[in-house]
């Protein structure tokens, strides 16, 4: 995905496409993005907090 993408996608999802939003939590899930994620959940989206939750903690496991 290109940034021109990227950008795109969130300009959907900021404007309620749902099917954006869930892209873009898939997306960050798989790049290991926390940034995005952490945003995402402060907006409010539970999948993003639930996968920025799993990300810090296969990290807390990884540095055990």
């Amino acid at each position: 995905m290109t940034d021109h993408d990227l950008v795109d996608l969130r300009s959907r999802a900021a404007a309620g496409d749902q099917d954006a939003v869930d892209q873009l939590v898939e997306l960050a899930g798989e790049r290991g993005d926390m940034d995005e994620l952490r945003r995402l959940a402060d907006s409010g989206n539970r999948d993003a907090a639930d996968v920025l939750t799993e990300l810090a903690e296969e990290q807390d496991d990884d540095s055990e």
